[in-house]
């Protein structure tokens, strides 16, 4: 038997006035974003800013759908927004905010996994690592560089080449 070990790294903010000025104005465009989540039902409000490789920015937030399965989380809004708006332009940063009116958010916020499989395939078409800032509706912000701190092992298209 072999053993494979994994190591994740993520950098821990006490807050986004600890960040880089630029990080920042990417939270607070993630913060704006999730104003306009449509979540009727959860009451769990997210906001995505996807920064391009040309310096655009990005929005999607989560929009609900009584058939709960018809929605779509605030990661891939963004990232589809932009592929679809800007296709060929690389993902450099996506910055993630929610916050709810049930409950107090005061932790980051992880991206589910289908968003996580969906951040794996845009790394792979920019041939480069996407930092991911996280962020709740207060408290700190986590920072990773490159999906593989949060995803280590994905699916990607090298598993569907035939060998």
């Amino acid at each position: 038997m072999k053993e494979i070990s994994i190591q994740s790294v993520v950098h821990v903010y006490s807050g986004i006035g600890e960040l880089p000025e630029a990080d920042q104005e990417l939270i607070n465009a993630a913060i704006g974003a999730r104003l306009h989540a449509y979540a009727p039902y959860s009451h769990f409000f997210v906001g995505a800013a996807v920064l391009l490789d040309d310096g655009t920015i990005v929005l999607g937030n989560n929009q609900e759908n009584v058939a709960y399965p018809s929605g779509l989380c605030a990661e891939r809004t963004a990232l589809f927004a932009a592929g679809a708006n800007f296709p060929g332009k690389a993902v450099l940063k996506i910055a993630i905010a929610a916050s709810s009116n049930d409950f107090e958010v005061n932790n980051p916020v992880y991206p589910c996994g289908a968003c996580r499989q969906v951040m794996s395939e845009y790394e792979q078409l920019s041939k480069r690592p996407m930092e991911i800032l996280m962020y709740g509706a207060s408290g700190e912000v986590h920072v990773v560089n490159g999906l593989i701190n949060i995803l280590p092992v994905a699916f990607n298209a090298d598993n569907l080449k035939r060998r």
